[in-house]
């Protein structure tokens, strides 16, 4: 017998916004615990509100007079301020797909810690009941990874998923060493930077975030840096010690005293209670193993989200339930494809890819294929008019015009990312982005001035083209004479 079209286990943000999809699909759906976690847009709102903290006067801070700020008392302590505009922002955010809704919206809400039955059937067993559905979909997303290094936990850290409540309720460590390598851990850094801490930022790749073309990489490591921060890049760490009173962690050949430690490593899938052996479901270390349908090793069995791998971006979590969903309940048939799928850094200037970076173009292209093109923001009037001019715009296409990737490092990049991840799924050429003619003055103008680039550099590699528009011009030349 089959209770439900789809179950879904877990209440990642993710999970929740399947749920809604499903129920618009008017399939019958459960939630399994729907417990989800906020974190990353906590963290938004105190990183915005952070970058005020380099204002004189607190109160032209930008949340001051919004709906939020209202109500702020301006002689309380900073740090709590923050705390509360963050909090009521999760509290808005949590509210758009709070349980009540989706109960309303007819999904079933089961709270409590299940585990997958094979015998007699596929079955999620939770609070002594067996949860039967054609097809399930796992979204418990990740939690932290801890490095196994010697000291680590007797010594104590943090991580991102109780650093801002840890905060909340101490005052703030001045010295930060954090153990990085995921956009979080170059989040929180900045932010901590701006809140006037020194911060150690330790690596174990050789650029910031190995994920980042090269280019970017090294503006965005800069730019932390003339902020005061120590990226020590290709470093491990191999001990710590509590001595004194501080933190100490030997990283590479360096010894760093902290009076606090985060571990923002890469995350680790929230799957060990869910009993997957017993049905056939495999993983890896960082990830479950899923095709390109979402489908794990159990073809009943789907998975969306960073329990699959990868870092904890929404929009992609997002896409992939709206896929992980519909193949669920129909035939399957979608296959992911992120080629499209923008994602960020959010950092103070941002950092924004979508597609190919330059590095992974050079392996699957030869070098006359293609075509970068790079434009800097301080050609920009409105960047010169808010002081804003440090940043670049890389976009990398073929010579047919067609947009293999985009790399944006500067202010509004998460906005300007997406016009050019709505060219690449819409198969749109830089030729019409050149035809854009954006409001003046805006930031929208480096798209325009950046594809311009490419008729001329395509120009440039066409020398029969050349003589001819030079021979055009000397005849009208001649014929005004």
């Amino acid at each position: 017998m089959i209770d439900y079209d789809v179950v879904i286990i877990g209440g990642t943000p993710a999970g929740r916004y399947g749920a809604l999809i499903a129920t618009q699909l008017r399939a019958t759906v459960a939630l399994v615990e729907p417990q989800p976690s906020y974190g990353f847009l906590k963290h938004h709102a105190i990183s915005q509100v952070a970058q005020g903290c380099q204002l004189q006067d607190r109160n032209s801070f930008p949340w001051k007079n919004t709906p939020l700020g209202i109500g702020i008392d301006k002689d309380s302590h900073l740090l709590a301020d923050m705390m509360l505009f963050a909090n009521q922002v999760v509290d808005n955010a949590e509210e758009q797909h709070s349980p009540t809704i989706l109960a309303a919206k007819g999904v079933d809400i089961i709270y409590g810690n299940g585990q997958f039955q094979a015998s007699p059937h596929l079955a999620f067993a939770v609070n002594e009941r067996l949860l039967r559905a054609r097809n399930y979909v796992i979204a418990t997303g990740s939690h932290s990874n801890i490095p196994e290094v010697t000291g680590l936990l007797a010594t104590g850290f943090l991580t991102p998923n109780n650093i801002w409540q840890f905060i909340d309720e101490n005052t703030l460590p001045k010295h930060w060493a954090i153990m990085g390598g995921t956009p979080q851990s170059i989040e929180i850094a900045q932010t901590l930077r701006y809140l006037g801490c020194q911060v150690t930022l330790i690596v174990p790749y050789a650029h910031i975030l190995p994920c980042l073309d090269l280019d970017i990489a090294f503006l965005l490591q800069a730019e932390l840096e003339a902020e005061g921060i120590c990226v020590l890049t290709a470093t491990q760490v191999t001990q710590v010690k509590y001595i004194d009173g501080q933190k100490w962690l030997q990283a590479g050949y360096k010894a760093i005293a902290s009076d606090e430690i985060l571990v923002a490593t890469p995350g680790k899938p929230n799957i060990e209670s869910l009993n997957l052996p017993a049905v056939g479901v495999k993983w890896r270390s960082e990830r479950l193993l899923v095709n390109h349908k979402l489908q794990t090793t159990n073809r009943r069995i789907y998975a969306c989200g960073d329990v699959i791998g990868g870092f904890a971006y929404s929009n992609i979590a997002n896409y992939e339930a709206r896929i992980a969903i519909k193949n669920a309940l129909f035939f399957s048939r979608l296959q992911v494809n992120y080629r499209s799928l923008p994602w960020a850094v959010l950092t103070n200037p941002m950092v924004a890819q979508v597609g190919l970076t330059e590095s992974l173009v050079q392996k699957h292209y030869q070098q006359d294929q293609f075509i970068v093109l790079r434009q800097s923001f301080k050609t920009l009037t409105t960047a010169q008019i808010q002081d804003t001019t440090t940043g670049i715009c890389k976009l990398i296409v073929l010579h047919n015009g067609e947009i293999l990737g985009a790399s944006i490092f500067g202010s509004q990049a998460g906005e300007l990312i997406n016009i050019i991840a709505l060219a690449i799924a819409q198969r749109i050429k830089v030729n019409h982005l050149a035809d854009l003619f954006p409001i003046y003055p805006s930031f929208s103008e480096i798209l325009q001035e950046t594809s311009v680039l490419w008729e001329q550099q395509k120009f440039n590699h066409n020398i029969g083209w050349q003589e001819f528009l030079e021979d055009f011009f000397q005849f009208r030349r001649n014929w005004q004479v």
